[in-house]
């Protein structure tokens, strides 16, 4: 069963401390396009807990729609609230997330990170399993959000060899 007529992802939308630093690093490092702006949006009522499940009183000072190459869009928020912001979660905790951005030449995507002095996690790792043939690294945006470049030009394993098993087993017993 699915939810009836879905067709994949449309956006994918985060909230950020600062929109003009975010705003500078989507567009200015990675490339991406600023479609349009929205807000301020508050309301008088309970609008925004009953809506968005956050704090009656907060403020959508701004949100901005960005696209970037063929993948899905996204947009950023900036919140002004009366009861505060939690840091940024990493992957291991409960709502922890990244973003993750194809790119063709990993090597050398991580290379121009690196020389725009963004903090890159690591060395490229090779996917083992039903995902050989992808490469990965995390990089930070300078607020700290978890970001993924991956690379997959001839293909994953499971899209290239059928039957491939579509899991890695835990042990080698398994």
């Amino acid at each position: 069963m699915a939810v009836p007529g879905i067709r994949g992802t449309d956006h994918i939308g985060f909230t950020v401390p600062d929109i003009e630093q975010a705003t500078d690093f989507f567009v200015d490092i990675l490339g991406a396009e600023l479609i349009y702006s929205l807000g301020p949006f508050k309301s008088d009522d309970d609008w925004m807990k009953r809506q968005l499940n956050v704090h009656e009183d907060a403020v959508i000072v701004q949100n901005r729609h960005f696209r970037l190459g063929h993948g899905s869009n996204f947009e950023i928020f900036h919140y002004e609230t009366p009861d505060g912001q939690a840091p940024q979660p990493r992957n291991s905790d409960i709502g922890g997330h990244h973003l993750a951005f194809y790119v063709d030449d990993l090597d050398e995507a991580v290379a121009y990170l690196k020389s725009k002095n963004i903090e890159v996690l690591g060395e490229p790792v090779n996917s083992k399993g039903p995902a050989t043939g992808q490469r990965w690294v995390y990089f930070l945006a300078p607020w700290g959000m978890q970001l993924e470049l991956l690379s997959h030009p001839h293909g994953k394993k499971y899209e290239t060899e059928p039957g491939t098993k579509l899991w890695t087993p835990r042990f080698p017993s398994d």
